[in-house]
This record gives structure tokens, C-alpha cells and sequence, in this order.
């Protein structure tokens, strides 16, 4: 895979756009309520905003969602999905240098993206976009791994034939590096569960939208999609399967 983090989803856009998860209704509506969002007045930078599947939530509660984003065959699928909508602003660059002026943001929010910055120049930035009293809202959907046979043959298989699966970037973030990054003020923990039903060519494709998913370049690739179907064909119910997700989003404020 790619060193660099902005390039490593280049050849898995049409997959992330396809095959990945959004984010539950009620975890968008407990951000609105704790954000305090306004559609005539609150600014948004969504950072590291990929192909917009949160800015497409955030868009109708604010007045405008800057789409800030390194990544620039990501960035154009997010262009094409929302650029229509007089609300999104989409921005090249990255989360250490935004671009935006200083104290215009009312919440910085990342989605799926925060374990690809680095963690101080982004609290710097952070920090010097965010009007006094904003607020910052990371989220994931966390895959679940264990719970049932499909998604624990699944887990083996990447662990199997993923080679940098182990060194994810998602994989190193913890609570601790979330309380850091906040430090010294708290954070709110904020949990829903997601299931996302997908057919066998939805399953494929949500696999290869994964960094660490061997795609067509990689020897393990071949092998990887027969165990993929293999594991589709020994779980399948009425010809689907289900992959769970704890949606997390950690909520609060910056302090310089």
C-alpha cells in the first residue's frame, strides 16, 4: 500500500463510494442537538471528508460544510455527489493545514479519518480554525468482529490474507489517544449499533474499499476473493449477509 495516507484510497473510490457504510440517523441527531446546530448559521469543516458520506449527513443542519480533503479522486466523488448543494465547499487540503481562516468553524468533525493525521498538528489546527467554544466530533463505524460465524471467518480471512490489516492505522487509535487529544478537558463517548445487509458483489466490494484489502495489484489478491466468496456462500442467509458496526463518535471541546 501507499506510505503516503492521502493516496492510499486512489484505486478503491468507486468501491468506498458503492459499499460503505453511512452513519446512523440518531448518532447525526445526537451531534446536531450537542453541537448545537443551526442551518441559518452554523460552519462546518468536515476534515478528511473522502467521498462526503458524513458531509452528506452534516449538509442539511448547517449553513455551510467545508469538505476538506487531500485525496483528490475522492475529493471529485464527493464533488459529483454534493456539489449541487449551495451548502458544500470543497477544499484540498489536508487536517494539519486546513486553509481555513482562524476562528471560523463551529465544529470540526472527522469521519473514518482521524487515525490518518497526525494527532498534534491537528489539534493545532484544530484549535486555531475553531470559533471560542466549538466543538470537535470524531466518528467512526467500527467494524464488529466477533458476535457470529460470518464475522469472525471474516476476521480470520483478513488476518489471514491482509497483510497490513494488523498495521491499520484505525487499528492504533485508542481511548487514551482520544483522551490525549482532548486533554485536558473530557470527551463524551457516543455509541450506536449499524448493520449494513449486503449480496455477495456488495460484500466483495465493501471488503476491497478497505486500505488494507488486497486489491488487484497484490498477490494475495486472487485468494482473497475466492475466500471471500467461500465465506459468503457458508453464511448467506437468503442469499445476504450482515456486517455490524459500533458507531462511535467522541464529542467535545478544545482547549489551546
Amino acid at each position: 500500500m501507499p506510505l503516503d495516507p492521502t493516496a492510499r484510497f486512489t484505486d478503491r473510490v468507486d468501491n468506498y463510494v458503492r459499499y460503505r457504510p453511512t452513519y446512523p440517523p440518531q448518532l447525526i441527531s445526537e451531534l446536531v442537538t450537542r453541537a448545537q446546530l443551526s442551518p441559518a448559521r452554523s460552519i462546518i469543516a468536515d476534515i478528511g471528508s473522502g467521498t462526503g458520506i458524513l458531509t452528506g449527513h452534516l449538509l442539511p443542519h448547517a449553513a455551510r460544510v467545508h469538505a476538506v480533503e487531500p485525496n483528490a479522486a475522492m475529493r471529485v466523488a464527493a464533488e459529483r455527489t454534493l456539489g449541487a448543494n449551495p451548502r458544500f465547499a470543497s477544499i484540498d487540503a489536508t487536517a494539519e493545514s486546513t486553509t481555513l481562516p482562524p476562528r471560523s468553524i463551529d465544529l470540526v468533525t472527522a469521519g473514518q479519518s482521524f487515525h490518518w493525521f497526525n494527532h498534534a498538528g491537528a489539534r493545532r489546527e484544530f484549535t486555531r480554525i475553531l470559533k471560542p467554544g466549538g466543538f470537535v466530533a470524531l466518528v467512526w463505524n467500527e467494524r464488529q468482529t466477533s458476535g457470529t460465524p460470518f464475522l469472525e471467518d471474516y476476521e480470520a480471512t483478513l488476518r489471514h490474507l491482509a497483510p497490513d490489516y494488523a498495521r491499520s492505522r484505525h487499528a492504533l487509535v485508542n481511548e487514551s489517544i482520544i483522551a490525549e487529544f482532548f486533554a485536558p478537558d473530557k470527551y463524551q463517548l457516543v455509541e450506536f449499533l449499524k448493520t449494513q445487509s449486503l449480496d455477495l458483489e456488495a460484500f466483495i466490494g465493501r471488503s476491497l474499499s478497505s486500505s488494507y484489502a488486497p486489491n488487484k495489484n497484490h498477490p494475495n489478491h486472487t485468494q482473497f476473493i475466492a475466500a471471500l466468496r467461500s465465506i459468503f456462500e457458508g453464511n448467506a442467509q437468503n442469499e445476504r449477509v450482515e456486517m455490524h458496526y459500533q458507531s462511535r463518535m467522541y464529542f467535545g471541546r478544545l482547549t489551546c
